[in-house]
């Protein structure tokens, strides 16, 4: 039988989801210590150590959006010359020319889309996360643990929660044991109000245990008025409690929080001038700059609030570090920081040419081995040449490792 309490061990996320687990659940701890326990909170704290971390990406991310709009000329100079000559030579070279460009002022094209990159499995990740956050919050676990052994251990217990709504389809019979502690605690963690009180109903016996359960699960799950495990979706659908006009505000929110923190940050990005017809990457970017605003809204709408949160909180930790880094150009200068990418460029070149003079000399070397009639060189690096007592030596220690 399968144990969602177990965490997620998929090869590629499984081990991302688990160090942000131990990350999460250490702040987590943190905050329990300081009277403030909360996986809202913890998410948001754990957002902003993984973008401290990303500061040096985001850097060279906006060093390189600064650098485009003044290579721009150059690169569409480069693209007009190769227009309509689609062979392979000249996209070589065309390709070669962009290359010495993206050299010259010291920026990587790759540069600009290694964060997002990364960004993208750090989400899919910590979605599993906030699916299972028992199997990674330990003090979750222990506080539903309690009540899950009293529900198991009640006469009738595992049928009841088999029975709650839409649970069969969470964790279907033929893959979950409802006679364990494990998938209970798992059914509890997606349970919503109202199925939380057709379990205080269902188990009058179990009225104290059930009280300080619930009361600690909401004070871990709610973040202002959401469960950040249930979708706006969900809670727009379902509703969580008797306040249902100020839950559907609090479902709203982050949906629209999410669109606009995101349109907040391409503000705060260096713009490109993006009404050039001809350049299909800066008519690309124009189009992004729309759309990356609704696809949060729709993503974060449909994906559990905890996401949202982090979504919302990475775009406002993003433009913390792009107003921060914008200050640093505009006090270094642009200027400067070209002559030193040009010196650079320069050094790297002249590293170029002197690997290239030594890979000569190397070829040269062996074609004068060919010329002299050496035919091997012995175990102190000497050379061999043909005739010699060093070279019948060489054939009897060669005939002798054949024997043996």
């Amino acid at each position: 039988m399968g144990i969602l309490l177990t965490q997620y061990n998929g090869k590629i996320l499984g081990p991302i989801a688990k160090v942000l687990g131990i990350i999460l659940n250490a702040i987590f701890n943190v905050l329990d210590r300081l009277g403030m326990p909360n996986i809202g909170l913890s998410i948001i704290i754990l957002t902003i150590v993984i973008y401290m971390f990303l500061t040096p990406l985001t850097f060279k991310q906006q060093k390189f959006a600064k650098m485009s709009a003044i290579m721009q000329p150059e690169i569409k100079a480069i693209q007009d010359k190769y227009k309509g000559k689609n062979d392979t030579d000249s996209m070589q070279r065309q390709n070669e020319e962009l290359q010495t460009v993206y050299k010259k002022y010291g920026v990587s094209p790759a540069g600009s889309c290694v964060q997002l990159l990364i960004q993208m499995p750090i989400l899919f990740a910590l979605y599993r996360v906030i699916y299972n956050i028992p199997a990674y919050i330990e003090n979750v676990k222990n506080t539903l643990m309690p009540l899950a052994e009293g529900i198991v251990a009640a006469n009738g217990g595992s049928d009841f929660m088999k029975s709650l709504e839409k649970m069969a389809t969470y964790f279907p019979e033929s893959k979950y044991d409802y006679t364990q502690t494990s998938t209970i605690i798992d059914v509890l963690n997606r349970c919503s109000m109202d199925q939380w009180n057709q379990i205080a109903d269902q188990f009058p016996q179990l009225s104290d245990i059930y009280e300080k359960a619930h009361s600690q699960f909401i004070s871990f799950y709610t973040f202002g008025w959401i469960n950040i495990a249930s979708t706006p979706g969900d809670t727009l659908a379902k509703g969580w409690g008797d306040k249902d006009i100020i839950l559907i505000i609090g479902a709203l929110l982050i949906p629209l929080l999410a669109a606009g923190s995101q349109w907040l940050n391409i503000l705060f990005m260096p713009q490109q001038n993006n009404n050039d017809s001809d350049n299909p990457m800066a008519q690309s970017m124009k189009s992004m700059n729309v759309m990356m605003p609704v696809m949060s809204a729709v993503f974060c709408f449909s994906l559990p609030a905890g996401l949202g949160i982090y979504w919302i909180a990475s775009a406002c930790v993003r433009c913390v570090q792009q107003v921060a880094i914008n200050k640093y150009f505009d006090k270094v200068g642009l200027e400067k920081i070209i002559e030193k990418n040009m010196e650079k460029a320069k050094k790297n070149a002249k590293k170029d040419e002197s690997k290239e003079r030594v890979s000569k000399s190397m070829m040269k070397y062996a074609n004068n081995l060919k010329t002299k009639n050496i035919e091997s060189i012995d175990n102190s690096g000497k050379e061999i040449k043909k005739g010699s007592m060093a070279e019948k030596a060489a054939m009897v220690r060669r005939l002798n490792n054949k024997e043996n």
